[in-house]
């Protein structure tokens, strides 16, 4: 994946920006771990500088790399921009769901809502506009992510095969591999996904 995390909320947000807040949220936890950013980077298989400069808010992480980091730490991506569950309700308002990325066409995907810990669950909200794609170089070993399209069509692609959903299908995919998302179609695509990603042993 090389398209880069675009961190944005609005203005009445308790936080300056996601990013600064999903920056800080990180290096508690890593001290909270007790890890060292050596320790971090050859767990998560992410560079000690990548981290510096995401620690130090200079930088807008992957998707990718948001899920390697929450992996290496035992968390999980809703704990670092704050929208886990906390027992044992936990209401959210539109103002503090994240936007975790931002199509060059104006798409969008927000992480509604999510479990906190390791083995975490995370409900997900995806805009595309027509040409719009996102890769996924693969998630821990068992992940699994359920899929309802609300409008348009989904084109999935899960390593060489290519399934499409219509507007009111939905499906269920290993995502353990590497797979993305696409809309090959005319019209705006808009589907609703949950992930629910063991950790890794």
């Amino acid at each position: 994946m090389t398209k880069k995390v675009n961190l944005m909320t609005d203005t009445h947000s308790l936080a300056d920006t996601v990013n600064a807040a999903v920056s800080q949220r990180i290096k508690v936890y890593r001290q909270q771990k007790k890890m060292s950013l050596d320790e971090l980077s050859h767990r998560a298989g992410v560079s000690k500088g990548t981290l510096v400069e995401i620690e130090g808010c200079r930088a807008n992480p992957s998707i990718a790399v948001l899920c390697r980091l929450a992996a290496a730490m035992g968390v999980s991506v809703a704990d670092f921009v704050d929208v886990s569950s906390k027992p044992a309700v936990r209401l959210i308002s539109s103002d503090d769901i994240p936007e975790l990325w931002k199509g060059d066409k104006g798409g969008s995907a927000k992480l509604l809502a999510g479990s906190g810990g390791p083995d975490m669950t995370e409900l997900w909200m995806w805009e595309m506009q027509p040409g719009e794609k996102f890769h996924s170089p693969g998630h821990t070993e068992g992940t699994l992510e359920l899929f309802y399209v609300q409008a348009g069509s989904l084109t999935l692609g899960v390593q060489d095969h290519l399934y499409l959903l219509k507007t009111g299908c939905s499906a269920t995919a290993r995502t353990d591999v590497p797979h993305f998302y696409e809309n090959r179609e005319a019209s705006p695509l808009i589907f609703i996904m949950t992930v629910h990603e063991k950790q890794s042993v």
